[in-house]
C-alpha cells in the first residue's frame, strides 16, 4: 500500500540560539511532533548576521541531535573536552542520553551557510545512558545513483539501489531510524520500500515533489506527514527536486518537554533541571 500525503506542517521562520535565523516545522509546538521526532529545523543563509552568533554553550537530556551541514563549517565543543568540525555534507548524530553541554558556533564569516537539525527522541529506558556523539564526514556516508536519473545519500539505515543494498553509517538505533537524502531530475520518480510500521515525513528544500497515487504536492520549505503503508512514491515536478525522507519507529511512551530537556515525566523534567543547575547534569 502506497503512503499518501496526509498533512502538511508549514515552515516557520524564527531564531534559536543566540538568534541564529531558521525555519521550524516539526517541533512549533507540542502537537507538530511526529512520534519518535520531536523537531525539523533548515537553517540557512548568506548574512553573516543571520547566523554568526551560532548556538553558544547550552544543555540536553533524554534524546538524541542530528546535524546535517550542506554547505558551510560549525564547530561543535562538548563540556567533556571534545570537539568537531562540521563542514560541507557532514553530518554529527549526538546522544545527548544522560545530558550533555555543548556548544555550535559557526566557523566562517560570511559566505552560505545551510543545513538542517533533528532531534529524534529516545525511549525511557536509555534517555539517562551516557551521552556520545559520532562525526561524520561527508566521504563516509555513502551516495548511490538511482536507475532513471538523480542520487541517493545514506546517512541512517540502508537503501535499496539497483539490486544491491546501500547501507548508512549510522545503523542499530532502537528506533531504527531513516535518513535519506535524495535528488530527482524534473519529472523523475523515485520508488522504494518502507517499514508498515513506521512513522514517516518528507522535508523539500529545493523544488516540488508529487506524493503517492493522488499525486498531492509537497513545495520548498514544507514538511508533508505521510500515512501507513509500505511503499514510497515521490515525483520531482517542473525542476529539480531535493528533499528528506525521514522515518522511525513510534516509541509510543508519554512526552514531556522543558526546552532542551525531554523526558517522559514532570518529575524527571525537575530533576533535569535541579541537575543542570547543581553541575550534575552530565556527570
Amino acid at each position: 500500500m502506497q503512503r499518501q500525503l496526509q498533512q502538511i506542517v508549514q515552515g516557520r521562520e524564527t531564531s534559536d540560539g543566540a538568534g541564529v535565523r531558521i525555519k521550524r516545522t516539526l517541533g512549533q509546538n507540542p502537537y507538530s511532533r511526529f512520534d519518535p521526532f520531536l523537531m525539523l529545523d533548515e537553517f540557512g543563509s548568506s548574512s553573516a548576521d543571520d547566523y554568526i552568533a551560532g548556538f553558544p554553550a547550552h544543555p540536553h537530556r533524554g534524546f538524541e541531535t542530528v546535524t546535517y551541514m550542506l554547505q558551510g563549517h560549525m564547530l561543535h565543543e562538548d563540556h567533556m573536552g571534545n570537539k568537531g568540525h562540521l563542514r560541507d555534507g557532514d553530518v554529527q548524530w549526538m546522544t545527548a542520553g544522560r545530558g550533555i553541554i555543548h556548544s555550535e558556533m559557526p566557523q566562517q564569516e560570511h559566505g552560505l551557510m545551510r543545513g538542517f537539525q533533528l532531534w529524534l527522541n529516545l525511549p525511557a529506558a536509555e534517555k539517562m545512558k551516557p551521552a556520545h556523539y559520532r562525526d561524520i564526514p561527508s566521504a563516509e556516508i555513502p551516495v548511490a545513483d538511482l536507475p532513471n536519473g538523480g542520487c541517493i545519500k545514506v546517512i541512517a539505515n540502508t537503501a535499496f539501489v539497483g539490486g544491491k543494498v546501500v547501507s548508512g553509517p549510522i545503523q542499530g538505533l532502537t528506533t531504527e531510524a531513516i535518513y535519506w537524502d535524495v535528488h530527482l531530475p524534473a519529472g523523475n520518480e523515485f520508488h522504494h520500500a518502507l517499514p508498515e510500521d513506521h512513522n514517516t515525513f518528507l522535508y523539500v528544500y529545493e523544488g516540488e515533489i508529487a506524493i503517492g497515487e493522488d499525486k498531492r504536492k509537497l513545495t520548498k520549505g514544507n514538511t508533508g506527514l505521510l500515512s501507513k503503508g509500505d511503499q514510497l512514491s515521490v515525483q520531482a515536478l517542473d525542476t529539480e527536486a531535493r528533499f528528506l525522507v525521514i522515518s522511525g519507529k513510534p516509541i509510543k511512551e508519554p512526552i514531556v518537554q522543558y526546552g532542551p530537556f525531554v523526558m517522559n515525566s514532570t518529575e524527571e523534567i525537575e530533576q533535569a533541571i535541579q541537575d543542570y543547575r547543581d553541575g550534575t547534569l552530565a556527570e
